[in-house]
């Protein structure tokens, strides 16, 4: 049975981030180009590509140019120009959003629906595939159950975010920061306004919770999952942090590279890895020490938890302990005592919780057992609670102790009559083959020939490590060290020089499709009107009344925002086309649809019958503005109009 492939698929917001993250085990990276990526602050320049995809290429891990916002009609053009320097670039597929795209002479790569397509449903998974699509990022808040379902209706690949911050809102589906800044989540423009503090107010004005992050959830962690989420159809595992930085990705990549590797050893997983190489030496890595708002499994049991970052929307980090006492030096300098369950060291960063619940943020100059002195000037008091969000030790080891990624060669050694072979093969299946004249004298010993000849050729070169797994010596002579040392690095220069085989297939398969506008299924069916064609959403042929969105009203959800992406949903049946949000803002609009309950969390859910005695609607406050609070029981989401 042939096994499936799987990878760990991480962020790069620069070419230094995304060479550490392949170092540190990731088997494809996620990068902006110059623009249109969803995270406006994380774009490089097409030769940064380029030179993290050769890099990437040379364990056989992906590249994916994210190109996921939603475009204008001046802006195709420039998006189109970036797809092929993409292409050209060596990336091996394309991430968008904008369905658009589809129509405007993309190269022939590979496409991702990107997670702000809205993949919740089996019908919407059918319908991406039905245009071309290769693989599906799923939305963060499907079950296990609803991942199946939709696993078992495509044959598109299913990527899943695994690990990082998560959105309140369905991702693509969130217009606040438009509303409220003019600054769009669909153009990578995101003010992030789900962190910010919000009054919860009920229709007779009475405050149930005050100036709190109350929008702001956990971040995500899976890695307990990963075997059912594979079980259940997904092959790409993603860690969500294109604004993060390097000390973070390494930790998080490595931590998720020993978590996979741990599972694809058993021996009832039939999956493998889907690049190469293996890590050697480095830190361990401690998720628990790099930014996180703490941590839940979200949706994936198909059970609601406590999903509110509590009452702060950045980084505690790690619980401490308790402050005993507080002192102060003769010039002024804050020293306390505390009860540790962990040990502190000098340069650490430190949050502070009061009793009453005020936070502070210090750095400890000096930590000497139980006593900790800060130079900064602060106001704390006793029985406040301490967590460390910056480790000083493990943020240097991250720095100075990385691990080497490494593939295996195996090595043939032949000395005949006139000839030395050599024979390697990696473990990506490249082959080389050299041949040196028997110009060297006879061995006195040959004994100590043979372990000369293992000795020198079994060492690293570069990115290989050398396993010498045959020799047969039909003439024994003695090599020089430094002859077989060149040897070695002969083959690791020419495997350098040779694509891993998979590299190699993707190019092929690439050159031998058509030009991406002329592969979009609904489009062929619409404008040829040829019915066998044409996809309905459950994947059969169908007439044209049976097209995947047919009589539909598209309304400013669907984010159409330029004449392209309107044809196309036209084409696919939809009866009425509405502008984006962007374009044309509604008077009043759902600006947001959750999964996430506020209700629930604060343990006020009608449906459990504990609506208590606050009185509907409720308001969400901030600034000035105010945001009318619904709930579609029935869906189990919760919706806020503005």
């Amino acid at each position: 049975m042939q096994l499936r492939e799987t990878e760990i698929l991480a962020p790069a917001k620069n070419i230094d981030i995304g060479i550490a993250a392949i170092n540190c085990g990731a088997d494809a990276l996620y990068i902006a180009g110059p623009s249109f990526g969803a995270r406006e602050a994380a774009g490089n320049s097409i030769a940064d590509v380029e030179r993290v995809a050769s890099y990437a290429h040379k364990f056989g891990a992906g590249v994916y140019m994210v190109l996921n916002t939603i475009l204008f009609d001046n802006e195709i053009e420039s998006a189109v120009k970036i797809a092929h320097q993409a292409y050209e670039a060596g990336c091996d597929a394309l991430i968008i959003q904008d369905l658009g795209l589809l129509k405007a002479g993309l190269p022939p790569i590979p496409l991702f629906a990107s997670t702000q397509t809205n993949v919740r449903t089996p019908q919407r998974a059918r319908m991406l595939e039905s245009l071309g699509f290769k693989r599906a990022i799923l939305a963060r808040e499907l079950s296990l159950t609803q991942i199946e379902e939709i696993g078992k209706s495509t044959s598109m690949e299913l990527e899943t975010f695994i690990h990082g911050a998560l959105c309140v809102s369905y991702s693509g589906q969130c217009y606040l920061s438009s509303r409220v800044t003019g600054r769009s989540g669909n153009r990578g423009e995101c003010a992030q306004l789900c962190r910010s503090n919000y009054n919860l107010v009920d229709g007779k004005g009475e405050v149930i919770a005050a100036n709190r992050p109350i929008l702001s959830l956990k971040d995500l962690n899976l890695a307990h999952y990963i075997p059912q989420l594979m079980s259940a159809g997904v092959t790409s595992f993603k860690i969500e942090g294109r604004l993060k930085g390097e000390p973070y990705i390494k930790n998080v990549v490595r931590y998720y590279r020993s978590v996979m590797d741990r599972i694809l050893e058993g021996q009832d997983i039939m999956a493998k890895r889907s690049s190469y190489g293996k890590l050697y030496g480095g830190f361990t890595p401690r998720p628990e020490s790099t930014f996180n708002r703490g941590y839940t499994n979200l949706f994936i049991e198909g059970e609601r938890g406590e999903w509110s970052s509590g009452e702060s929307a950045g980084f505690k980090g790690e619980y401490i302990g308790e402050i005993l006492s507080v002192g102060k030096d003769r010039r002024g300098s804050v020293n306390f005592r505390y009860k540790p369950a962990v040990a502190l060291s000098n340069g650490d960063g430190l949050f502070i919780i009061a009793p009453d619940g005020t936070q502070t943020g210090i750095r400890a100059s000096v930590a000497e057992g139980d006593v900790v002195y800060t130079n900064d000037n602060v106001k704390i008091s006793a029985k406040s609670k301490i967590y460390r969000n910056y480790n000083h030790l493990f943020e240097k080891e991250l720095e100075s102790n990385m691990p080497e990624r490494i593939i295996d060669v195996a090595v043939t050694f032949c000395c005949e009559e006139g000839v030395t072979n050599l024979t390697a093969v990696s473990e990506d299946g490249r082959e080389v083959k050299i041949e040196y004249p028997n110009i060297y004298e006879n061995a006195k010993d040959p004994a100590l020939a043979k372990e000369g000849i293992l000795r020198q050729l079994e060492k690293r070169s570069g990115i290989y490590r050398f396993t010498v797994k045959e020799i047969a010596l039909y003439q024994s002579l003695f090599y020089p060290a430094s002859v077989l040392n060149g040897m070695r690095r002969e083959i690791a220069s020419q495997l350098d020089s040779l694509p891993v085989a998979k590299r190699a297939e993707r190019e092929a398969a690439a050159r031998g499709e058509a030009p991406r506008g002329e592969r979009v299924a609904a489009d062929v069916a619409a404008e040829r009107g040829d019915a066998a064609s044409q996809k309905s959403v459950d994947g059969q042929s169908a007439d044209r009344g049976q097209r995947p969105l047919e009589g539909m009203v598209a309304d400013y959800r669907e984010n159409i925002s330029n004449s392209l992406s309107a044809k196309l949903y036209t084409q696919l049946g939809a009866l009425k086309i509405e502008k984006a949000f962007e374009l044309a803002p509604p008077a009043e609009a759902e600006l947001m649809r959750c999964r996430y309950c506020i209700r629930k969390e604060l343990d006020m859910c009608h449906k459990e019958g504990r609506g208590g005695r606050y009185s509907d609607p409720l308001w969400l406050e901030n600034g000035g503005r105010r945001f009318r609070v619904e709930f579609d029981c029935n869906s189990c989401e919760m919706v806020i109009f503005g």
